[in-house]
């Protein structure tokens, strides 16, 4: 079997669902912004050895988590976020993403005096000015904003009022994330139930550093239309011997609904979610044709790409085009855009970017009707 190189990865259509701006920042950038401002709180300035220190996080869910703070603290004024923004377009592109959702949490930019709406628009102007940059260079892209509320904190409400009031400006979604543990999604029904009033769009945090009441809470209560990781959906999968495989009720309901799964397979390693890349269970949850998609999380932190976690999953299990299609058409009809704009880009990008890889290693194009809708 002649396995996927990198550059042949690089080159197909990818789409990204769950990819947070503040995890995905440039380690130069970093060290540049400490450096204008005389912050002291990096271990180093050179972007190579910071570089170093961030995807060191790796090694526990705390050392990972704790990654973050400097990230927040280098990130509060408008022309800091809308460079990383910038930059975050620019770099999907250059790895072959063709339509990405990007996640922000405007409470954690608002310490040194930015309003919450300051703080979206200092993003989206970053990555309008970012996919531009990237047609220059003959990459299209479309990026669209995810606005996340943290569950620690009391203020989901605003935020969700807030991804309304710009659904219309580049924002796709209202999102919540931090510790599932003792902190339920139903903590912030309130929200979950105005974006759904609104008919706007939800994706909750929900399956990875919690179990299956966290799943389904995010789903029966509070109407999620997604799952952020939902990794943990596989305890309700009793794997038989022989392949099979029997779903207990919530398993049966995520994949009879067609729930997509927004699996972060090196983001799962290293949160501890997961032992090691063989026991991740999406080859599980892709064989029994769960809407699983694949996606980065923290850049950064894992130090990832679309291209790198692709590139894994096809060493480990064996991938082909075929199946990087499957979860790349599984992403982009699950994201959070008109119908007509998913069936515009799966057509005339994602199917014909694949057909013509395929075509340049075995001389022949190819396209399957049998992707479930």
């Amino acid at each position: 079997m002649n396995r996927l190189s990198h550059d042949t990865i690089r080159r197909v259509p990818k789409v990204v669902l769950h990819d947070h701006l503040d995890g995905g920042v440039r380690a130069a950038t970093l060290a540049e912004l400490a450096g204008e401002a005389g912050y002291d709180g990096l271990p180093t300035l050179d972007p190579g050895r910071l570089g170093d220190w961030f995807a060191a996080g790796a090694g526990s869910p705390e050392s990972y988590l704790g990654r973050f703070a400097p990230i927040a603290d280098l990130l509060q004024n408008a022309a800091a976020l809308t460079r990383v923004a910038t930059e975050c377009a620019q770099d999907l592109a250059a790895d072959g993403v063709v339509y990405a959702e990007v996640k922000v949490a405007p409470e954690l930019h608002t310490r040194a005096g930015l309003t919450r709406e300051q703080v979206v628009d200092a993003v989206l102007e970053g990555l309008r000015v970012g996919t531009a940059r990237a047609r220059l260079f003959g990459r299209v892209i479309d990026v669209r904003l995810l606005l996340t509320a943290m569950r620690q904190a009391a203020d989901s409400l605003e935020i969700a009022d807030l991804a309304v009031r710009f659904r219309h400006r580049g924002v796709v979604g209202f999102d919540i994330a931090g510790p599932e543990a003792g902190y339920p999604p139903t903590r912030h029904i309130s929200a979950c139930e105005y974006v759904k009033r609104e008919n706007f769009n939800l994706t909750l945090h929900a399956g990875e550093g919690f179990g299956l009441s966290s799943i389904w809470e995010a789903i029966q209560w509070c109407g999620a239309d997604r799952l952020g990781q939902g990794v943990r959906i596989i305890d309700d999968i009793a794997v038989e011997d022989g392949g099979g495989a029997k779903l207990g009720q919530l398993a049966a309901y995520v994949r009879d609904k067609r729930i997509p799964l927004e699996l972060c397979p090196s983001s799962n390693l290293h949160t501890g979610a997961v032992r090691s890349l063989a026991e991740h269970p999406i080859d599980v949850l892709r064989r029994l044709r769960f809407r699983v998609t694949v996606n980065t999380d923290n850049r950064l932190i894992s130090r990832t790409s679309m291209t790198g976690e692709f590139a894994a999953l096809a060493e480990e299990f064996g991938y082909t085009l075929d199946d990087l299609r499957w979860f790349t058409v599984n992403a982009m009809k699950s994201a959070f855009i008109g119908h007509d704009e998913r069936l515009d880009l799966i057509n005339r990008v994602v199917k014909p970017g694949y057909a013509a890889e395929r075509a340049d290693h075995t001389g022949a194009a190819f396209f399957r009707q049998e992707d479930i809708w």
